[in-house]
């Protein structure tokens, strides 16, 4: 078991990492299925405005054609007949001859506010169609009431005045249009939501198989069908899973192949060691093979816990396995403290939780003389994992460990002590070990430098139970 692992005195002149930067604040949806989904949904709405504005254009022009191809005919013909019509029966003809854009009044009627008829594209060619559809009859007067009535005053041949109230009659939308076009939209947002339902579920189980690779990076299989690029995407994924796993079995089977057969000539050499008449060489002999095999049985657990542990899991009393603990160094004479509480069982392996435990307050015990527990329990962290957790810290007064090194210690074999010395330095796997079964049981280990001096050992359990 490392003590060096865990702590050491911190080098002279040692840089400090500079702190991540804060995330950026987003706004909008986070996930990929949301964003694509409403670009698309924001899409259709632009077109079917874009639909509803061609609509209302269409009619505006048609309009306009009718105007300027029927209308002014149609008041020519109504003068006509007025004309021709006697004095007194006039006036019972003006109902008749009324229609939704146009009235006539046997009277002067023009407003006196009213200004002359702007020349735009549609009123200068609009009162000239009406001007030359009249003659022989003469238009005294033009005026234009707002953007969409016009009145002229015009001569019969007898030298009656009439004037005629002409408007824009706008063509509206029939209401079913707006219906069709909110239908349209409704249909294509939920095709939509299918389509990025369709591309976007194979992402989520391949993150979802990712996660399930664990420690003993069992590959766990997903379906290889759908379409092509699915299925393709999919039998490479797989295929990946059993390459990483091949690999890593075969890495493991050689270390703990290694690590084993040392033991047998260890033995050995510690049977002879006993037959040396020398006590001195015969000490150092068995300081040695000692180291040796602690190396080698280090070794052995390590590789072992790359594959997790096959403890089988258990509901377990975290805060009676902590007081044993405590209690149990306390028995040896060791200053080791025990505050808050887990509160309730979690669920987790009694013997790979015990080793973790006692492997970090080794550490603290070895490079600060005295070690202390915190226990709490707090909610999830990340709203992505909303697991709630229970989190054990050892807590030291020791030296620390240099910024740039926190993550580095939990490397096999890597020791910041620098003379090699065995009882100084470890063997440079006990945050190894106990990182690899924190995980293996869906939990994780941390270190950090404490801002009053010392180093905090952090481990982290889901504590809720299945």
């Amino acid at each position: 078991m490392s003590t060096a692992s865990a702590s050491t005195a911190a080098r002279p002149g040692a840089t400090t990492s500079a702190p991540a930067p804060a995330p950026k604040r987003r706004f909008g949806p986070r996930t990929l299925f949301a964003r694509v989904f409403w670009l698309m949904v924001f899409g259709i709405a632009i077109a079917q405005a874009l639909a509803y504005v061609a609509i209302r254009q269409e009619r505006s022009m048609a309009l306009r054609a009718l105007m300027m191809s029927g209308v002014e005919r149609d008041i020519a013909t109504g003068i006509a007949v007025l004309d021709r019509l006697p004095v007194a029966e006039r006036g019972a003809w003006l109902e008749r001859l009324e229609r939704p854009n146009y009235r006539f009044a046997l009277a002067d009627e023009i407003d006196p506010k009213a200004g002359p008829v702007e020349r735009t594209d549609f009123n200068g060619p609009f009162v000239d169609a009406l001007t030359q559809a009249m003659q022989p009859f003469r238009i005294e007067r033009a005026v234009q009431l707002g953007i969409k009535r016009y009145q002229l005053l015009v001569r019969l041949n007898d030298g009656s005045a009439v004037t005629v109230h002409a408007q824009r009659v706008d063509m509206p939308i029939p209401e079913w249009v707006m219906w069709v076009l909110g239908a349209q939209l409704i249909v294509l947002a939920v095709c939509s939501w299918m389509v990025v339902r369709l591309v976007t579920r194979p992402l989520k189980t391949l993150a979802a198989a990712a996660d399930d690779l664990g420690p003993d990076l069992s590959p766990t299989l997903i379906p290889e069908e759908g379409p092509a690029e699915v299925a393709h995407a999919a039998r490479a994924f797989n295929a990946m899973q059993q390459r990483i796993a091949g690999y890593t079995a075969e890495r493991v089977e050689i270390l703990a192949a290694i690590s084993h057969d040392l033991q047998t000539p260890i033995t050995r050499m510690r049977l002879r060691a006993d037959l040396m008449s020398d006590e001195e060489l015969r000490g150092k002999f068995h300081h040695d093979l000692n180291a040796m095999h602690v190396l080698v049985r280090e070794g052995v657990t390590y590789a072992r816990t790359l594959h997790g542990t096959s403890e089988v899991p258990a509901r377990l009393d975290a805060d009676a396995l902590l007081a044993s603990i405590v209690g149990d160094y306390e028995d040896a004479g060791e200053a080791v403290t025990l505050s808050g509480e887990a509160g309730s069982p979690i669920m987790a392996q009694p013997q790979a939780l015990k080793r973790i435990l006692v492997n970090l307050i080794d550490n603290a015990l070895a490079f600060g003389g005295q070690a202390e527990i915190q226990v709490t329990r707090t909610g999830a962290q990340d709203p992505q994992d909303p697991t709630p957790r229970l989190m054990i810290a050892v807590l030291d007064r020791g030296p620390g460990i240099p910024d740039d090194q926190l993550q580095a210690v939990f490397k096999p074999f890597h020791r910041l002590e620098t003379s090699r010395n065995r009882d100084t330095g470890g063997t440079g796997l006990g945050l190894a070990i106990a990182l690899q079964l924190a995980t293996a049981m869906g939990g994780g280990l941390s270190l950090h430098n404490r801002t009053d001096g010392g180093l905090e050992a952090r481990l982290t359990l889901p504590a809720s139970l299945p």
